[in-house]
């Protein structure tokens, strides 16, 4: 078995996997900053019906109305 780079040619098994698992969890770290924002693309309408059954009116959210759902309906009024 070949270990990485950062892993010291003298490090013991345990001293490897514990380098080898925190340098993981850095790499997995660092991905989750790089997730795409939340839109409202496919799902402007389905709230717009929804928010129309409710309040009797028609409303859609814009861009800027913020995607989760307990939030936008609560401003809802000023759709």
């Amino acid at each position: 078995m070949t270990l990485p780079d950062y892993v010291p040619d003298d490090a013991d098994s345990e001293e490897a996997a514990a380098i080898v698992a925190a340098v993981s969890a850095h790499l997995d770290a660092e991905g989750e900053d790089e997730e795409t924002p939340e839109t409202w693309d496919g799902k402007r309408w389905a709230f717009a019906g929804r928010t129309e059954a409710v309040l009797g009116r028609t409303v859609r959210p814009t861009d800027g109305t913020p995607t989760d759902a307990w939030t936008a309906a609560g401003r809802a009024d000023r759709l």
